[in-house]
């Protein structure tokens, strides 16, 4: 299939874009480009054709595959009379975002709550006697308190984010929006 150069540009573009955008995000440039190349393509793409296009290593590519593969980002598929993997990407923007949100909150937000909680017992074996340890241990409970509500939001609002929601989601921006106008307040103030 002959391509156009704008096609050519625009996917290098999107390729580039993603694997930026998803290294802010913490998520590996690689897997990211990867997963940007599988979600522009409309034909699978085996790991050789892959590779040929990212100038990207066997052993990175498969790797990388193999996390997209865990992550449920990308999909495998063989064709008939080959021994190739096929693979294409999950091209529901809405599931690949609250993948990455929830892969993120794992990896991310449940290890730092462990840390904190093992920071609390250590003050407390020291019997809390004095002001500063008390003090202290508040404000570690405090921002454990807000990650474990985080935890929450998500948990609870990421099943609902799906384009079949999308005027729901609009509804609940809105009412807060309202709010922020009637109060006069910024949510972050």
């Amino acid at each position: 299939m002959e391509r156009t150069q704008a096609y050519s540009d625009a996917l290098d573009q999107f390729v580039k874009l993603w694997g930026d955008m998803a290294s802010a995000w913490g998520i590996n440039k690689t897997m990211s480009q990867i997963h940007a190349l599988l979600y522009a393509e409309s034909q699978p793409l085996d790991t050789d054709a892959i590779m040929d296009k990212l100038d990207i290593s066997r052993g990175n590519a498969n790797m990388n595959l193999h996390r997209l593969l865990e992550w449920e980002l990308i999909h495998k598929q063989q064709k008939p009379g080959t021994r190739k993997d096929f693979y294409t990407a999950e091209t529901d923007v809405w599931k690949v975002v609250s993948t990455i949100i929830k892969e993120r909150q794992q990896r991310e937000i449940a290890p730092i709550r462990a840390e904190l909680k093992e920071c609390i017992a250590t003050l407390e074996s020291g019997g809390l006697n004095d002001e500063e340890s008390v003090a202290f241990k508040e404000r570690i409970e405090n921002y454990n308190e807000f990650l474990e509500m985080f935890e929450r939001f998500t948990d609870a609002l990421l099943p609902y984010i799906s384009k079949k929601n999308l005027g729901f989601l609009k509804q609940l921006v809105k009412l807060v929006e309202v709010k922020e106008s009637l109060t006069g307040k910024n949510p972050n103030d």
